[in-house]
């Protein structure tokens, strides 16, 4: 997704000048004039990813927002900007909370690098603390991506079972994150910060079922050389996820049904049962209800699981959550693969958002990991997900002169051109024969065409070319447009004449 810059600043002249600097790099720039305005946009709850902050301006200084930023719980980066302020004030916006700042006027290279230096390292800190937070068990359903209705039933179901030890059944269709919201689960309740085990009941042999849930005593049979606790034991005091319940034989449910009627556990070849603490939270991608008339799964197991149902929904039932998965998935495998890809396409988001994602979000955490590593420029675009979109670019290895005989390309000639061209067109692409204008012919026209329609405000001639006003009278005079300004009737066009 697109990046939004907020440019704090009381000088208008400055802020349009960033903004140019912005979008030509690709990012969205809004504009606050005083720091009221500024803690008013971040309390709103608009999208802001980093903001530039001018030191000094009338009323509340850059310093004291940052310092209200930070009270409010606004943990964007910011970049502070000074013209007149000493190494002193720089410093103390750095202690303050900021990352970075420059001296204006700045270099557009620094401006952007700054930048995106500002995003890499919040991107870094904030994978951080999701590692860490999954590390030790205290993930809670805030750290969730997604606020479709369909995610935000599910939190809310979550956040009210997390408040109580009651069994929890989420079922969904592989790939919805089934253990995301077990976690979640655990780390919104009393036993977050305690161990959260996770066991998937399809992968393990059937011979060693027994023994892993259980655990056994070292001698109880062939190949028992250590005492084993088992996955009860591990989870004691916390939480226990069993996924793909469904999968478990017949006989080792019954077992299962002890364990979570009685509360201890009978590990192979003890001679004492042991008492365990553990809240259970199980998932299924089956039809539980169907496994029970079918025979393979035991009835009064399924109640004492199932005493409260959630359902995870697939991923193309909340489509709106897709292009925050995406950015969230971005910032994530460009940490880990070092890479530095902004965002995706809005092309990309559109097509991604349409497609079914059968594998539902583990699809898509694939998708775009592959796309990251492949990507060669700053956004993602259709032909990085060949396998989603169909288009692929050919590696430059692929195009031989024997496959280009044999498929020439097929371009449109210049009549073609001309034809497809609009005879009335204001600034001419092609000449009389067909053949493209030198670039500074064209740009000749373009700046005449501009200060003719906005009658010689050369400011604002500048602002919609997107360069200095400086810039725009020397080409002006290298062009031989003088005669063109004194026609204008702007007060810029008579200062300048």
């Amino acid at each position: 997704m697109t990046k939004t810059v907020l440019v704090v600043d009381d000088d208008p002249t400055q802020r349009r000048l960033i903004q140019a600097v912005l979008e030509r790099e690709g990012f969205v720039a809004v504009h606050a004039e005083n720091g009221d305005q500024a803690i008013a946009r971040l309390q709103s709850g608009a999208a802001t990813d980093l903001v530039l902050l001018d030191l000094v301006m009338p009323g509340i200084t850059g310093q004291d927002t940052l310092k209200e930023m930070r009270a409010r719980g606004h943990h964007q980066p910011v970049i502070v900007i000074t013209a007149t302020g000493g190494i002193d004030t720089v410093v103390a916006a750095m202690q303050a909370g900021a990352c970075d700042f420059f001296v204006k006027p700045a270099s557009p290279e620094r401006i952007i690098v700054s930048i995106r230096n500002a995003l890499n390292l919040g991107s870094l800190k904030s994978e951080v603390e999701r590692l860490k937070k999954h590390a030790t068990g205290r993930a809670s359903f805030a750290d969730m991506v997604g606020d479709s209705p369909a995610m935000t039933m599910v939190k809310r179901l979550g956040e009210r079972a997390a408040k109580s030890s009651i069994p929890i059944l989420i079922t969904g269709e592989s790939g919805v994150g089934k253990e995301v919201i077990a976690r979640a689960v655990h780390g919104s309740s009393d036993r977050a910060g305690k161990p959260f085990v996770a066991v998937n009941c399809g992968a393990i042999p059937e011979n060693l079922i027994e023994s892993i849930l259980f655990g056994h005593e070292k001698g109880s049979f062939t190949g028992a050389t250590d005492k084993h606790l088992g996955k009860f034991q591990e989870a004691n005091g916390g939480t226990l996820f069993l996924d793909e319940v469904g999968e478990l034989p017949l006989d080792m449910q019954v077992k299962l049904l002890r364990v979570l009627q009685e509360g201890e556990v009978d590990a192979i070849g003890s001679k004492r049962s042991l008492k365990v603490d553990v809240r259970i939270v199980s998932a299924t991608n089956r039809d539980p209800a169907q496994a029970v008339k079918d025979g393979q799964f035991r009835e009064d197991l399924f109640y004492r699981l199932n005493v409260f149902p959630i359902e995870a929904p697939a991923l193309r039932e909340r489509r709106e959550d897709i292009p925050a998965l995406v950015e969230h998935f971005i910032r994530r495998f460009n940490i880990e693969e070092g890479k530095s890809v902004t965002g995706a396409s809005a092309e990309t988001l559109a097509f991604l958002t349409a497609f079914d994602w059968p594998g539902n979000v583990r699809q898509l955490e694939n998708a775009v990991y592959r796309a990251i590593v492949l990507a060669d420029s700053p956004y993602l675009q259709p032909y990085d997900f060949p396998a989603i979109s169909g288009v692929a670019a050919p590696p430059p290895e692929a195009v031989s002169p024997t496959s280009l005989m044999a498929a020439p390309p097929v371009l449109p000639t210049a009549q073609q051109l001309m034809a497809e061209m609009p005879t009335d067109a204001p600034v001419r692409i092609l000449d009389g024969r067909g053949h493209l204008r030198t670039l500074e012919e064209i740009e000749r026209d373009l700046i005449q065409l501009a200060i003719e329609i906005y009658a010689g405000h050369m400011s604002e001639v500048a602002r919609r070319l997107g360069i200095g006003r400086s810039t725009l009278y020397r080409k002006v005079r290298e062009q031989g447009l003088e005669g063109i300004l004194e026609k204008g009737e702007g007060d810029d066009a008579t200062a300048a004449a």
